[in-house]
This record gives structure tokens, sequence and C-alpha cells, in this order.
């Protein structure tokens, strides 16, 4: 009876769309041509608002069909600085949202991703560089490297996607613009010390100004 339990549990789980936080095929894949550059952050004690930001790429199904989210988030205190919906996953909604996460914010010291082809593009690393940005990519195959904002996908799919199976793209863009308001302004977090991600990012920026 068990058995057949576990099976019913995984065939209702398939069907929407639920899935639990492991290492998984990615959605990124390298670019033969591209340039790989060194995992960064190994040993390296975040606590800064401007010391690193990160990206990452998810599946997102809806009632009928799919989309991808990119988000880029600040490392040390979880907050999404910038996010964008897509149908492909060519490089052009993750370089948007690291152009609109530029303009809002000082950019950071280090950017972080894994090595798939719309984080190495020219266009996206061009324009870290740009800034003056150092880059970082995890090391092929180590979805642990960027685990934060791994987490981050767990919760968006099991608070919000999940719970409402938007019909279209338009839907989720305005769906999902509450959610991470929420996420970033009310939603506490136990690895903050149940502080939210707005109050550890402008905390921890404001330090580092006066520290300047």
């Amino acid at each position: 009876m068990a058995a057949m339990d576990e099976i019913h549990l995984a065939t209702l789980m398939r069907r929407m769309g639920i899935e639990a936080l492991y290492p998984k095929r990615r959605l990124s894949k390298p670019h033969p041509g591209h340039q790989i550059y060194p995992y960064l952050l190994r040993g390296l004690e975040i606590t800064r608002a401007g010391q690193v930001w990160c990206a990452d790429i998810t599946y997102l199904p809806m009632a009928r069909g799919f989309c991808y989210l990119v988000a880029v988030m600040n490392w040390a205190s979880r907050w999404v600085l910038a996010w964008r919906l897509s149908n492909t996953l060519d490089a052009s909604f993750c370089i948007e949202a690291l152009e609109e996460a530029l303009v809002r914010y000082d950019a950071p010291e280090i950017f972080n991703s894994d090595q798939g082809a719309q984080f190495t593009s020219e266009g996206f690393t061009g324009l870290l560089q740009a800034h003056g940005v150092k880059i970082s990519m995890d090391g092929r195959g180590r979805w642990m490297d960027n685990v934060f904002i791994e987490r981050i996908w767990r919760s968006v799919k099991y608070e919000e996607v999940y719970l409402k199976g938007y019909e279209s793209i338009p839907e989720a863009r305005r769906e999902l613009a509450a959610y991470f308001d929420f996420y970033n302004l009310r939603r506490r977090h136990q690895g903050l010390e149940d502080r939210t991600p707005d109050e550890v990012y402008w905390s921890t920026l404001q330090t580092q100004r006066t520290a300047a």
C-alpha cells in the first residue's frame, strides 16, 4: 500500500509540475565558443550588499505551455534585483534583467552564474566588464555553488507558481511582480535572522558606504 501511495503522489506531483530541490539537467547549456570564467566565491565571506550578485534561469509550468524565468539576486540579502520572463532561452531576456539591475543599483564587485550560454554570451559578460565587475562561474555540474538562488526558485514555485497555474505570460508577469514585491519587502527568512531581504540589503549597504 505504501508503494502505491508513493506512485500516486509522484503522479500528482508530475501533473502539477512540482519538483524537489536537487541537482538536475541545466536549462542553460554551455556554448563551446564562449569563454568560461573561474569560480571566485570559494571561501569568500559574503556579508555586504555591494559584494556579490548572482543569476539563474528556471522553468515555469503554466496551465497551457511554459515559460522561463531569470532573476538577478543580491547574494548577501537574497534581494531579487531584477527578473524577466521569456518563452525562449536566448540571451536577450537575461541581458535585459542585468541591464535593469545595473541601472537601479550600484554594480557589485563580483557576479556569479552557471556556465550557460546566456551568461557566457558576449552581450552579458561585456555588460559586466563595462561596469568593472569581476565574473565568476560555477564549476561544471556544481549546482550548490549557486544554492541561494536555487532556494529562491523553490520559494517562487511552491508559494506562487504551483498555486495559481498561470494562463498566459502576461498573467505570469503581473502575478510574479506582486510576489517579488512581497518576497523582497515582507517575507522574513530564517537564514537572514528573521529579517526581510529589504532590511538586510539596505542595512549592509549603509554600513558599506559608511565604512568607505
